[in-house]
């Protein structure tokens, strides 16, 4: 299960949650630049266009993981994914969409770390919150991002997740153990060496 201090929502808390969702996915989209100023303003630190999360980073001891994730998506190339298949391999779940600052910053990283791990049996998925298609793979195009992205605009996936990853707490990386549960969480920007650790570890358990 999660942390002990992480209480399951009850249907108040989970109907405000998922209010949250609605209002993060309509707000607007900013476009790309080359200069790409939203990235520059994540290392500034001011926090505009995003709520960050804290760059706080939870391990969950084996003992105390909860069950495995259940999710059905569909990423933007209309194939279906689901979290059932996903038993036997480390999974990097990437709560992102393209006009959030810290996703921005973050994007070379998980590019790197998905082509060091790939091989070892982790896989990558994105889970963009509010782009089209066409913005999404703009994004993952200039980025040179290899790995697939869910397409949850309807704000299915992060309610499935809803215990781990705050509505607009963006970016948000999970890593799920080869059982299909949380093993690890990363609020805001993920650290390169720290996440390339969370993967290292899920992999040799």
């Amino acid at each position: 299960m999660p942390d002990p201090q992480h209480k399951r929502p009850g249907k108040g808390r989970l109907a405000a949650r998922l209010a949250a969702v609605v209002l993060a996915l309509s707000l607007p989209l900013t476009a790309c630049t080359a200069e790409d100023p939203l990235a520059q303003q994540a290392a500034a630190g001011d926090n505009k266009n995003y709520i960050a999360g804290d760059g706080s980073v939870t391990e969950y001891a084996p003992e105390t993981r909860g069950e495995p994730v259940e999710l059905e998506a569909e990423l933007y190339n209309g194939t279906k994914v689901n979290s059932n298949d996903w038993k036997g391999e480390v999974t990097v779940l990437n709560f992102w969409y393209a006009a959030c600052a810290p996703c921005r910053l973050e994007a070379p990283d998980l590019k790197a770390l998905y082509k060091k791990h790939k091989d070892d049996g982790a896989q990558f998925f994105g889970v963009n919150l509010r782009d089209s298609k066409a913005t999404a793979q703009a994004f993952e195009r200039n980025f040179g991002i290899k790995y697939p992205s869910i397409n949850d605009q309807d704000g299915g996936v992060l309610l499935a997740m809803t215990e781990y990853v705050p509505p607009q707490a963006v970016p948000t990386t999970i890593v799920l153990d080869k059982q299909g549960r949380v093993a690890a969480r990363i609020l805001g920007v993920a650290d390169k060496s720290t996440l390339d650790t969370l993967i290292t570890d899920a992999l040799a358990a």
